[in-house]
C-alpha cells in the first residue's frame, strides 16, 4: 500500500507520532500515580496522628471455652 492508499483508508500514524503519544500517556499515568501516592501519604499522616484506642473486651464467663481451644484431644 502506498501513501495515497494509507491516507484514503485512514492509515497508521508514523512511528515517531506513536512514540510521542505513548510518552504522553506514560507521563499522564505517572502524574496520576504520583497524585494518588500523595493522597495516600496524607491519609497515612492523618492516621499516624490519631491515638491507638484499645478495643474493649467483654469479661469471659467460666462456662465458655477459651478462644482457640476446641476441647477435643
Amino acid at each position: 500500500m502506498d501513501d495515497s492508499e494509507a491516507k484514503s483508508t485512514g492509515g497508521t500514524e508514523p512511528a515517531s507520532d506513536l512514540s510521542e503519544i505513548a510518552a504522553q500517556c506514560a507521563n499522564s499515568n505517572l502524574q496520576d500515580l504520583a497524585a494518588q501516592l500523595a493522597g495516600l501519604a496524607e491519609d497515612l499522616k492523618a492516621l499516624a496522628a490519631r491515638p491507638i484506642e484499645p478495643i474493649p473486651i467483654l469479661a469471659e464467663s467460666d462456662d465458655q471455652p477459651e478462644a482457640g481451644f476446641s476441647g477435643i484431644i
